[in-house]
Order: C-alpha cells, then structure tokens, then sequence
C-alpha cells in the first residue's frame, strides 16, 4: 500500500495518525483516497484541482507537483509546508 506521510498541523484530521496507507495509482488517486478515510483532508492539501500552493510533496523522495505523478504499490508521500523567504 502507498504509505502517507500526514504532517502535524493536519493531524487533527487524521485522528493523530502520522501515517495513512491508501491503495492508488497516482498522487490525485492518492488524496482521493485520503479523503475517503478522513474527510476533510483534501480541502487542506488542494486548491482549484491541484495542490495548495502552501504546499511542497515529495514522491519516493522526489519533488513533484504533478497530480498525475504514477506511484507504485510500496510508494511514499510525504506533504511538506512551503518554506518562502524574505
């Protein structure tokens, strides 16, 4: 299963769980699924169809913003804030 890695400020969506394992072929299928086991989750990680821009995710340790991005069963994900600067 494609194991998810929840960062702390979403926890409280998750019932405190760090980690959520979903079935899915894609980054897009993944937080459908997410969504399915805790509702609401997808609000805080998209915006208009694609990832919030207060976001950064890393598949298989690699960057990507691609909704399509494929995963294969043993895939990671792990959902980042955006550290901007100034």
């Amino acid at each position: 299963m494609v194991q998810i890695f929840i960062p702390a400020p979403l926890r409280r969506l998750t019932a405190g769980q760090a980690q959520v394992a979903v079935v899915a072929t894609t980054l897009r299928e993944a937080i459908e699924a997410l969504e399915q086991q805790c509702p609401g989750i997808r609000g805080e990680l998209c915006e208009n169809d694609g990832l919030a821009p207060t976001l950064q995710v890393a598949v298989d340790n690699r960057m990507t913003r691609r909704m399509s991005t494929p995963l294969k069963a043993d895939s990671e994900i792990h959902f980042l804030p955006a550290i901007g600067g100034g």
